[in-house]
């Protein structure tokens, strides 16, 4: 089985050295050896660096990820984890898109002024409702404008299901 230099897997991978000699200092991946100072990895490093791009983009921290990956370096998805992830972004992706349903409206409505609209109107008293729970439950969270965004879309979900 031939080696690969830390440079082949940069390559190959298009993660940068700097994150692969990282992930190596976080055990989430393991040099095999050295050729010289470069760094040597077995190919099934390309997997695990798959595996560790494609939990990154569905939200797991490194911790998460590095809980997945034993001793031997082999990767052992948490299905429950990932079952779980899946009904949080089903969850957000149906407040984006009733976010996205009232933006339409708006941008479309009929109405000379959005403020005659009656739809519009309705959507104003959800968003301050939503506003005001989120100040009230939500003071110190990270994020708390994005959050607010959501609860907004979350509480306009129920509003739109009535139609527009």
């Amino acid at each position: 089985m031939k080696l690969l230099e830390i440079s082949e897997v940069a390559k190959l991978s298009g993660v940068p050295a700097s994150t692969l000699r990282y992930y190596d200092s976080r055990n989430l991946i393991s040099s095999v050896g050295r050729h010289g100072l470069r760094r040597l990895f077995e190919p099934v490093v390309l997997d695990a660096l798959d595996t560790i791009s494609l939990a990154k983009w569905a939200g797991f921290s490194l911790d998460e990820i590095a809980a997945w990956i034993g001793k031997d370096g082999a990767v052992r998805l948490n299905r429950e984890q990932l079952g779980s992830r899946a009904d949080e972004i089903d969850a957000l992706a149906a407040r984006l898109q009733a976010l996205a349903k009232m933006l339409r409206h708006t941008a479309h409505c009929p109405a000379p002024d959005h403020f005659e609209c009656q739809t519009f109107r309705r959507m104003l008293r959800v968003a301050r409702k939503s506003r005001l729970r989120e100040s009230r439950d939500h003071h110190a969270v990270p994020g708390g404008q994005n959050l607010a965004v959501l609860e907004w879309s979350g509480a306009f979900l129920a509003f739109s299901s009535e139609g527009l």
